[in-house]
């Protein structure tokens, strides 16, 4: 079968796109248990002294961090931190989960890649009385029609949560229900932690 010159564009762009959402989704992962640097996009666990015995700690997920997870690694690093600092237990003064959402939209099969010209459109300008007037059409906006079928919208969540804590010596304060172990969190949170391949 012979595909004309025409259709060729159009099956080379959508080729492309698919091998590309294809590579990045395979390298793409959850945001393992990590501090947060530069070369981890600052995604991952950081923490701050406030006072000998106070800290901020916080965790941030890329969007492929579930809530849960970002929560269960808060948790688990300011076990981890009370342990390091020599203190036995810590207790929750404040904590708050953050979300930013951002939606993404992109051209779908009804515009660019059922163009002639693959992801290259003409700028058109048009003429609504109801809207304003005058207005413009390029590929990166919508239609003089309005064709939302034109176009793919994705939402994307990201979780960073945060905490201050006051550690202590010796056992728990069985009176504070915020008042957590630090030997007992790590125990049993320990297993469900997913730490950075090693190299």
């Amino acid at each position: 079968m012979r595909i004309s010159i025409l259709k060729r564009p159009r099956i080379a762009a959508l080729a492309a796109a698919l091998i590309g959402s294809a590579a990045l989704g395979g390298c793409m992962t959850a945001t393992p248990y990590q501090p947060a640097t530069a070369s981890s996009s600052a995604n991952g666990y950081s923490d701050q002294q406030i006072e000998s015995n106070r800290f901020q700690v916080s965790f941030r997920g890329n969007s492929l961090t579930a809530r849960e997870t970002v929560e269960r690694y808060l948790l688990f690093r300011a076990a981890e931190l009370t342990l390091q600092r020599g203190f036995d237990h810590f207790i929750l003064v404040s904590k708050d989960t953050e979300t930013q959402t951002t939606t993404y939209r992109s051209p779908g099969f009804g515009s660019s890649f059922g163009s002639p010209y693959g992801y290259w459109s003409p700028y058109w300008r048009f003429y609504r009385p109801r809207y304003g007037g005058w207005r413009s059409w390029d590929p990166f906006y919508d239609d003089p029609f309005w064709r939302a079928r034109d176009w793919d919208y994705r939402t994307v969540n990201r979780y960073e949560a945060m905490a201050e804590i006051v550690t202590g010596k010796g056992p728990k304060p069985t009176t504070n229900v915020r008042a957590f172990d630090a030997r007992e969190v790590i125990d049993r949170i320990g297993p469900t932690i997913v730490t950075p391949p090693t190299k």
